[in-house]
């Protein structure tokens, strides 16, 4: 019988490369999904933390109630900047910690995101309006489920803090703690409420250099959508308790 024989392929050190990048890509998900070992219950409480410390605020050693948690889960697609990963990228695992905009640092600029839309690479340019419309629709859908738990997390702040004088021997760390953890809470919703004001203004940047660029019907949609969410940002469903200044950071 004569002896079977398997050709030897050689590859080029860029194959091999690539392919020790796709194994290990493995640790870091896979389809734009967030790294296995970034996942936990509490992998978003650090919102909260940067919120009070970059204004000077001591955080809460309270644990995170279930309502708090969704919280800081819910707010997080809304506080990174639209269309600030792209897929290739998720890949690898790039999820990190944002700085809050009470931070000193780069002013916000509008035209970031337009600027990367019709940068990327494209078949089309109804392909940068139907990306535009999907992010605009998506951060209506996350508007709704935000401020849903704002709403409950905001209201139960509320009846904590009527319970301060009604608590027996209340220690003064039980009640540092108890305030930090609600002027914690408000600022999560304040950075929610500006991310949200300062991504109307880069959609509105985007659509109209699209206009400009290659004007197309589904501009309309486009602009309808944004003004749907501009309305709703203007007009939030609770509003929470100031506790710091808003930064004048919007460029362009």
């Amino acid at each position: 019988m004569p002896e079977t024989r398997f050709p030897i392929r050689y590859f080029t050190p860029v194959l091999l490369l690539l392919a020790g990048s796709m194994v290990g890509a493995c640790s870091g998900g896979d389809f734009g999904r967030t790294r296995e070992d970034f996942r936990n219950d509490d992998m978003h409480r650090w919102i909260g933390l940067e919120a009070t410390s970059s204004v000077a605020l001591h955080p809460s050693r309270f644990q995170l109630t279930d309502e708090e948690r969704q919280l800081r889960d819910v707010a997080y697609p809304l506080i990174e900047p639209p269309h600030s990963r792209p897929a290739w990228k998720s890949v690898f695992g790039d999820y990190q910690p944002l700085p809050s905009p009470w931070r000193q640092g780069p002013s916000f600029d509008r035209t970031a995101y337009g600027r990367a839309l019709i940068d990327e690479p494209h078949r089309s340019h109804s392909s940068r309006y139907a990306q535009l419309i999907e992010d605009v629709r998506n951060d209506i859908t996350r508007f709704e489920v935000f401020y849903a738990s704002a709403v409950k997390v905001l209201d139960l702040d509320r009846r904590r803090n009527a319970s301060l004088s009604r608590i027996s021997e209340l220690s003064p760390r039980e009640r540092a703690d108890a305030v930090a953890r609600m002027q914690e809470n408000s600022l999560i919703v304040q950075w929610v409420q500006q991310c949200l004001e300062r991504r109307v203004s880069s959609y509105r940047w985007a659509v109209e250099r699209l206009v400009l660029q290659a004007p197309d019907a589904m501009a309309a949609e486009a602009d309808r959508l944004i003004g749907e969410l501009a309305a709703q940002t203007a007009n939030p469903p609770v509003q929470a308790r100031p506790v710091i200044e808003r930064p004048v950071t919007t460029k362009g």
